[in-house]
């Protein structure tokens, strides 16, 4: 039947897909999405799209979207009502932790949890409600060692500055790749254009990467270092600026302790000491420091690539480190702390609270607690070692880390053998969800309204968006909000009650707070009267109302909320942006599109939190962390081993996406990529099967023999081996590629953060046979 222009419409979402948040406009016949494009007015993303967000439509009605709850009944998981499987958690939950102590049921939060609204908003409560610090989450796999230096640096965990790429003349880059992933804990919509501007306006870029990726391709120069080794790289660099008198922290002086320390840290990290082990040169390492000294804005950006390394916690550190030696911190066109609409409003600059590590520590192993978190790579041993605080029950919301978790055999095992009872919140029946008791699926991302908490904290812009559903909620489904504030009731005695219930309690015990605070802008209100005065249309939509009103542009709640918050100061440090009177959600939903807040500008003194108030450059977990490093000194190549790092593909997400026919193909493979030379020194081919081994185990996988990747250096991607019985993904089925963590076994840890080494892991290869 031939398509009726007349019968269409158009809504704008914004992409919930990867962390560059573009604006989508979305063409809907019906109930259905048939096309997407950048929506050209986003004051953000101004009308780009990447392949993950055009094919949202097919995410959007895959087949093997799961509509209804599956409950497990003599073993088998069977469709059930949302009332049957409430009741489940209900019966089970709650007993488990009475018997058996509050730490009996684990929490994992998977990645897309920060790339929903309501997994932003939920977890929280959930946490509170079961009492557990049983919390795992997919940061153990990726950014926490930013986390944790930041809150040992700033004294905050979430205060991570980002590149000022609008306006920087010098970029360093290290393990990154954002041509490919579209960027992460950098919030940039179009980051190749970002990019392709700053060469254009006569910047510098410059990529460290064992591979020669899209990014480094546009670089003006690319650095192929050792994998693992760059905090090597960035303690020479730090040693180089010293050495030569090329420090100069600026405006930051008096705001900054611990600088003599760090010079004498760094001291015998010298170019030429760290050159073998890193096997970059050493008059390129000097190159590389006075280049970054002598510019007039630059920024240092690391991201996954030098996180989830042995030595991540210190080389995120050390990123910070070099923007601070070279004036480069808080500045335009350098590294600035963005300003999100729902943060808390500016305080006047003091000491804080701070930031301690190893609180508590996992109970097998004893590894500490960072941000209240506790390594994924642990949860297998926490659920099959007997023994008093064994976790018997587990709650994942969104997390697959049978396939994103190091050793996903043994997890694998535990699950199935070692619980008393799972629920699962998953829109699929995947390698992990397989094994709960209850899976309750969300609605499809048309279906749902969208906010970024997290990366409008990240963004490199000041800005503001949201996007109410743009199709009805199906009749059999239920919004992701109403689903996680029921989770919250049935785990906390209240289920049966009514979910706004949850939003009601958190908003009554925020305006208590804010009323009694001095500093707030409705400091004496009555709360009562405050809340009647939200708007909204759901529980979410009231409490983001009074995120935005008590935020650091809101307009507050009338005559002595005026203005703009706390600070009256208009939109955006320095009063630029739109909407004058100050932001509200019905001020947002005015602005379909979104409003700009203006460019990021200087945060510092009043984002710091630290005991001293000041930003603490040589704190002492990194000091008593440094030895280690120093040791790595000597670890010198051997010129025939190989080492194993990952690598992402633009038409994937971790596993998230693998079920979307239309992303499959091109360079969204499951291939091991190898250098020619070492493809010929050990008999392989291109094409033909190869045996790769490792800690964790082996795998065999196709070859792929090209020069993208140096000497000694092997790549697989993460997210694959969709091949477990009992999953409903037939398209990821029909290629399911291997799953790089089954070579790992767990047991490398950055020690500061507990995040997995998965990068620059000891491997044999040679062909099958």
């Amino acid at each position: 039947m031939p398509h009726d222009p007349s019968s269409s419409r158009t809504a704008l979402r914004i992409c919930p897909l990867c962390e560059a948040t573009c604006g989508l406009t979305l063409t809907i016949e019906g109930t259905r999405v048939t096309g997407a494009r950048g929506d050209r007015e986003d004051v953000f993303s101004k009308g780009f799209i990447c392949p993950k967000g055009a094919s949202i439509g097919g995410l959007d009605e895959d087949p093997d979207r799961l509509r209804t709850p599956l409950v497990r009944k003599d073993g088998v998981l069977t469709e059930a009502s949302w009332s049957e499987a409430f009741d489940a958690i209900a019966h089970a939950l709650p007993a488990v932790s009475r018997e058996h102590g509050p730490q009996a049921v684990g929490v994992v939060l998977g990645n897309p949890n920060v790339h929903t609204m309501a997994g932003a908003l939920y977890p929280p409560a959930l946490l509170a409600a079961l009492r557990t610090r049983a919390l795992f989450t997919a940061s153990t796999l990726d950014q926490m060692p930013k986390h944790v230096s930041s809150g040992l640096l700033f004294g905050d965990p979430n205060a991570i500055p980002v590149p000022d790429l609008d306006r920087t003349d010098h970029l360093l880059m290290l393990g990154a790749n954002p041509l490919e992933s579209n960027g992460s804990l950098c919030t940039a919509p179009d980051f190749p254009g970002r990019l392709k501007a700053l060469r254009r306006r006569g910047g510098t870029l410059t990529v460290v990467d064992p591979r020669r990726t899209r990014t480094a391709r546009l670089a003006d120069r690319h650095v192929a270092i050792r994998p693992g080794t760059d905090a090597l790289l960035l303690a020479a660099m730090a040693h180089v600026l010293f050495e030569e008198k090329l420090t100069d922290p600026g405006a930051l002086a008096d705001h900054v302790e611990g600088l003599g320390e760090v010079a004498e840290a760094v001291r015998d990290f010298t170019p030429e000491a760290v050159a073998a082990a890193c096997d970059v040169d050493a008059g390129t390492i000097r190159t590389l420091a006075r280049e970054l000294a002598a510019a007039r804005t630059a920024a240092v950006y690391g991201r996954i690539g030098s996180c989830t390394v042995e030595h991540g916690t210190l080389a995120s550190w050390l990123v910070d480190v070099l923007n601070v030696l070279t004036g480069n911190l808080d500045r335009p066109g350098g590294a600035l702390f963005p300003l999100s609409a729902t943060a808390r409003a500016p305080r006047p600059a003091g000491p804080g609270r701070g930031f301690a590590l190893g609180r508590w520590a996992s109970r097998v192993s004893g590894h500490p607690e960072a941000k209240g978190e506790l390594p994924l790579s642990a949860l297998a041993e926490e659920i099959a070692t007997p023994g008093e605080g064994r976790i018997r029950a587990l709650i994942v919301l969104a997390a697959n880390p049978v396939l994103s978790a190091p050793d996903g055999d043994r997890l694998d095992a535990a699950l199935a053998d070692g619980l008393d009872f799972m629920v699962s919140v998953d829109p699929y029946l995947n390698e992990t969800s397989r094994h709960a008791d209850v899976v309750l699926p969300p609605p499809p991302p048309s279906q749902s309204a969208h906010f970024d908490f997290a990366f409008n904290a990240l963004a490199v812009r000041n800005q503001v968006r949201y996007t109410r559903p743009a199709l009805p909620l199906d009749a059999d489904r239920m919004d992701e909000a109403e689903i996680l504030a029921r989770l919250v009731l049935a785990v906390s005695g209240m289920h049966g009650a009514e979910p706004d219930a949850v939003d009601a309690m958190i908003i009554d015990r925020a305006l208590g707070k804010a009323v009694a605070d001095p500093l707030s802008p409705v400091h004496g209100r009555d709360p009562a009267e405050l809340a009647a005065a939200l708007t909204g249309r759901t529980g979410a939509e009231r409490r983001l109302d009074l995120m935005l009103r008590l935020g650091p542009y809101g307009e507050g709640f009338g005559p002595y909320g005026e203005g703009f918050g706390a600070s009256g100061e208009g939109f955006g440090p320095s009063g630029e942006g739109a909407a004058p009177d100050g932001l509200s959600l019905e001020r947002l939903l005015a602005h379909p599109h979104g409003i700009d807040l203006g460019p990021l500008a200087p945060r510092i003194p009043t984002v710091l939190t630290t005991r001293s108030g000041r930003v603490e450059l040589f704190p002492a977990p990194i000091a008593a962390d440094l030895p280690r490093l120093r040791r790595a000194l000597d670890g010198r190549a051997d010129p025939e081993a190989l080492v194993l790092i990952g690598r992402r593909h633009l038409r994937s997400n971790n596993s998230w996406l693998h079920n979307v026919a239309a992303l499959r193909g091109g360079s969204n493979v499951c291939t091991l990529q190898i250098h020619p030379e070492d493809a010929a020194r050990l008999g392989l081919t291109d094409g033909a099967p190869a045996t790769i081994t490792a800690d964790g185990g082996e795998l065999t996988v196709p070859v792929e023999v090209t020069d993208g990747v140096r000497t000694g250096v092997v790549s697989l991607p993460h997210g694959w081996g969709h091949d477990r019985p009992g999953t409903r993904m037939s398209v990821a089925a029909e290629q399911p590629g291997v799953n790089v963590n089954q070579l790992l076994d767990g047991s490398r840890l950055d020690p500061l953060s507990g995040t997995a080494v998965l990068n620059g892991i000891p491997v044999t290869v040679a062909p099958s046979r």
